[in-house]
């Protein structure tokens, strides 16, 4: 890597040299996004679809109304905008977002203090030695078997975001898959492709997952299985890509650490170093601490699944993420408010178990949730722009936009139409249960009179919002877990781009194979 014979380039070259010569930081280019976007909304006419009984927007009601925020207001909106993302609640009746209001919570407040929560715990337990022991032993175990042990989490993390959405839950993982993929040998890069990539090929490639597909499938009139046989296809395509893709780049990297993308710290040197001996042996203290870990994540994952959504066909709440009305009685229904207090919980036990004491697991408590604030505040600022799209009703503009882009197009046309046009919708509205909840009543609808059937439209919205949260800086998930690994924006994009290429190719040769099928 060059480096400059000055201590001080900035300096040197001036302060905007030096500003221009480096790439910004996640959050600065979610900030930069956010202005773009509050900006724009001073331009785009404000709109709004008429709404059915179940809250969906009606095909061909769209209407401009009358801006609903004074110029005042609306250079208000900007400051506001990570408030309202963090804890803003919408109003039933005139649908702004607002600290003050009552009503749903629109704020990404659960999110962030789950992120803190798992900071917090993940401190705690790494505080007892006992999971860097686990994970020493871990890496000994695998440490001839480190391409099989990627291969086996990202065929997991690729099914759980194809059948459950599996995201923020991956957060949680980076304290442990860092320290264990670097001991294999590879890099920041690698854990990133495994725990963050993977999750999002599989949502890319959903096949049952209930907050996109379920969701989707109620407001299209249309079965749960309906197109099923084409997002199987497409699943297994895109995940022998992706792991093939994995593979070839954390091989090369075992073999020529300076070809890593992400590069290799000295820290990560001194921890590989330290993991190439053999483990001493674990005491029974570290046992159970590595047991009470394991089954903190498993007893999450367990938890937030709606088993009576994809076992037994029954609807999904958009924004509990629960089934609704759900026939199975093992069902916990929980999501992150549990799962926060569950972090929380298993901590003060960890730190009981360990014999840290209660002034050190606080200590340790609070060092790890100072420690994931910036990732938190990522969630916040990106959930702002959804704020300012709602609050200037600009969205169903943007969507009605779209959706005249469609008209009178051949079944192949419009596929491809209907595909490129999600991507634009998965970045306003997000790619997830309440932007499947607003686009696809008045997508699916348009599938009739290009002849083919709505499942396709399902499949194309799903798939290009896949394929966006794998490149969205706005995606909080993505950037929270860069953060994590220590990866840069950049650094990620150029490991990501060749892959997403291919996504795309699968993507659409799939849609218009279905568009002649279906």
């Amino acid at each position: 890597m060059h480096q400059s014979n000055s201590p001080n380039p900035v300096k040197r070259n001036g302060f905007l040299n030096g500003w221009m010569r480096e790439f910004p930081p996640p959050l600065t280019i979610l900030v930069s996004v956010l202005c773009v976007v509050w900006i724009a909304t001073f331009f785009i006419p404000s709109g709004a679809y008429i709404l059915d009984e179940t809250g969906s927007p009606i095909p061909g009601s769209f209407r401009t109304v009358p801006k609903p925020l004074s110029f005042p207001e609306h250079l208000g909106e900007l400051p506001l905008a990570p408030v309202n993302g963090l804890y803003g609640a919408v109003d039933p009746e005139t649908g702004q977002v607002a600290p003050f209001n009552i009503g749903p919570l629109f704020g990404s407040a659960p999110v962030f203090f789950y992120v803190l929560a798992i900071g917090g715990f993940m401190t705690v337990v790494f505080a007892t030695g006992a999971l860097d022991r686990g994970i020493h032993h871990l890496a000994w175990s695998f440490r001839s078997q480190g391409e099989w042990l990627i291969v086996v989490l990202c065929l997991l993390f690729g099914v759980l975001g194809s059948v459950m959405f599996w995201s923020d839950e991956s957060l949680g993982l980076y304290a442990l898959m860092i320290p264990l993929i670097i001991a294999l040998g590879y890099d920041r890069m690698t854990t990133v492709a495994v725990v963050t990539v993977a999750p999002f090929a599989g949502r890319l490639a959903s096949t049952i997952n209930p907050f996109v597909i379920g969701i989707g499938s109620d407001k299209a009139g249309i079965t749960l299985v309906d197109g099923l046989p084409l997002r199987l296809v497409m699943f297994c395509c895109v995940m022998a890509v992706l792991i093939l893709y994995v593979l070839r780049y954390a091989k090369r990297v075992k073999n020529n650490p300076q070809t890593s993308i992400s590069g290799i710290s000295e820290e990560d040197k001194a921890l590989a170093e330290a993991d190439a001996l053999p483990p001493p042996k674990l005491s029974r203290t570290d046992k159970i601490i590595v047991s009470l870990v394991a089954g903190t994540f498993s007893l999450m994952t367990f938890s937030i699944v709606p088993w009576g959504a994809i076992l037994g066909n029954a609807k999904i709440d958009a924004y509990e993420h629960e089934s609704i009305n759900s026939p199975f009685a093992w069902e916990l229904g929980w999501w992150l408010p549990e799962l926060t207090a569950l972090f929380c919980v298993m901590a003060i036990v960890v730190g009981a178990v360990g014999r840290l004491g209660q002034a050190e697991t606080a200590r340790a408590f609070l060092r790890g949730v100072g420690s994931f604030v910036g990732p938190a505040f990522l969630i916040v600022v990106a959930r702002g722009i959804s704020v300012l799209m709602t609050n200037t009703k600009t969205i169903d503009t943007v969507l009605h936009t779209m959706e005249g882009l469609t008209a009178g197009a051949s079944s192949s046309v419009f596929t491809l139409v209907i595909f490129l046009v999600s991507m634009p919708l998965a970045f306003l509205v997000g790619g997830g249960s309440a932007g499947t909840a607003l686009v696809i009543p008045v997508l699916a609808p348009l599938a009739d009179f290009a002849g083919i059937e709505r499942s396709l439209v399902l499949t194309a919205w799903s798939t290009a919002g896949g394929v966006m949260s794998l490149i969205l800086p706005t995606n909080a998930i993505l950037m929270a877990g860069l953060a994590l690994a220590k990866v840069g924006y950049d650094q990620y994009i150029r490991f990501i781009l060749p892959l997403v290429i291919v996504f795309i190719g699968i993507a659409v040769f799939s849609l218009l194979i279905g568009s002649l099928l279906l």
